[in-house]
């Protein structure tokens, strides 16, 4: 669980050095008309973080609270995601992430076994939920990347 936190802690760094350095014209580069640009990309998990940290603190607060889903591809297309302002978003994913780090270092092995449950899904413990938090951040730098590499490559052309 140590190791867990710790990366969970290092989501804002990670995704600050993904973009470090990269133009307006990259970060807002799509390599297709149906894929998101790094920038969107970035609005995206500022929104899936106000969600889940909601969620991490239902289930610490609450006996099996239901959680709820968010349907992201109508977030992206109805919320004007080239639209809001990136960094902004990214402060705010910061200081989601920093807002859970005081309950993660006073959390208790029995904390991290409570569970919620999404209709659509199942059950899941805190740790899963965490564990799923992280994941998404890995999830996203390696689109990030792809991205990166797609605007290379159309750069060559």
């Amino acid at each position: 669980m140590e190791e867990l936190i710790k990366e969970y802690a290092l989501g804002y760094t990670m995704l600050r050095e993904a973009i470090e350095g990269l133009t307006e014209e990259q970060l807002r580069y799509k390599p297709a008309s149906n894929k998101w640009s790094i920038h969107q990309i970035l609005i995206h998990v500022t929104d899936s973080e106000i969600s889940s940290t909601s969620r991490l603190k239902k289930v610490l607060a609450e006996d099996e609270p239901i959680l709820i889903s968010f349907d992201q591809d109508a977030w992206a297309n109805n919320l004007g995601y080239d639209l809001l302002d990136r960094e902004q978003h990214l402060l705010l994913f910061k200081l989601l992430r920093s807002s859970m780090q005081p309950i993660l270092d006073h959390l208790t092995s029995e904390q991290s076994k409570r569970v919620g449950v999404y209709v659509d899904q199942g059950r899941f413990t805190f740790k899963q939920l965490l564990e799923y938090r992280v994941q998404h951040v890995r999830d996203h730098l390696d689109q990030i990347e792809r991205v990166k590499k797609a605007y290379q490559e159309n750069q060559t052309y």
